[in-house]
């Protein structure tokens, strides 16, 4: 297959990512809040970085539940900070809560 990224050798995780997800149109709040979330933490930062971090944010943020992230306080954030499976910078971790309370504004109001 023919990729614009994830070729080379040792890069089976963005081929997984290119080949399941990347330009592939979704409807699934959940799904589309977890990009959301990932796209956030990659700012400065590569894919792969985030890719190989997925499953420590989907703990870290309630298997991606946009009530519950919301509702995250900022006990349980700065907890997070010292979480290995996560980027820890503070803002990228309480850009998530934000992130989530907006998107559940944009959720309600279409």
């Amino acid at each position: 297959m023919d990729r614009c990224f994830g070729n080379g050798p040792n890069q089976e995780l963005y081929a997984k990512y290119h080949d399941f997800e990347w330009g592939v149109p979704s409807h699934d709040d959940r799904h589309l809040f977890e990009m959301l979330i990932l796209e956030g933490a990659q700012a400065g930062l590569n894919w792969e970085t985030v890719l190989k971090r997925r499953k420590g944010y989907k703990n870290a943020f309630h298997q991606f539940d946009p009530v519950k992230v919301a509702n995250m306080t900022d006990d349980e954030l700065e907890f997070l900070r010292e979480n290995p499976g996560i980027i820890r910078n503070r803002l990228k971790i309480y850009s998530a809560r934000k992130n989530a309370q907006v998107f559940l504004s944009i959720q309600k109001e279409f």
